[in-house]
């Protein structure tokens, strides 16, 4: 059973969030209900992944060396560091069309450099294809893209230490849930 429930998690995130830029007629309709269907799929997704990852058995691919854990971390903090309003009010991702999504693809991958199961692989690999194909249909759709006016350096240190304080709120979180991500 934790297998469907991961596969249909995965399914939902990739349609609810493809779902706008696939059928834009359909979503338009939809009008300001639509981000509450679309945000409640998202968060069904969420539930069906954890669930359905919890739930699976423990199928070894590869045995992870121990250094990745560190090599993990320091692209969670760039990773959340990506992903926070440091594109829009900092100065070194201005030109970054898509810092949001480029975050998510490094937090992907970095799963995948610490984690050697099946259930991960699929999961982590399959939320990275994800934002690939996201990036490319963004890009199709809205070819046009002119960056906003650059914000500060000091921002972007902001947002940097929120980031490592993230990273470590989060870190505790995985362990509470079982999943003890730093050095021990």
């Amino acid at each position: 059973m934790g297998w469907v429930l991961l596969f249909l998690g995965v399914a939902l995130w990739w349609a609810a969030h493809l779902f706008k830029r696939v059928a834009p007629e359909r979503r338009a309709a939809m009008g300001n209900a639509g981000k509450g269907m679309v945000a409640l799929a998202i968060v069904a997704s969420i539930v069906l992944m954890v669930l359905g990852f919890r739930a699976t058995p423990y199928v070894a691919i590869w045995t992870p060396p121990s250094f990745m854990i560190h090599i993990n971390n320091t692209l969670m903090i760039f990773a959340l560091w990506m992903a926070s309003p440091a594109g829009q009010k900092g100065l070194i991702l201005n030109k970054v069309r898509h810092p949001m999504l480029g975050g998510f693809k490094l937090w992907a991958f970095a799963h995948l450099l610490v984690n050697g199961d099946l259930a991960s692989v699929l999961m982590f690999g399959s939320l990275l294809a994800w934002a690939v194909c996201e990036v490319i249909v963004i890009n199709k759709s809205e070819p046009n893209w002119t960056p906003g006016a650059p914000g500060t350096l000091a921002k972007d240190a902001m947002f940097f230490a929120v980031s490592i304080v993230l990273l470590g709120v989060i870190g505790m979180i995985h362990g509470w849930l079982g999943y003890w991500p730093f050095p021990q």
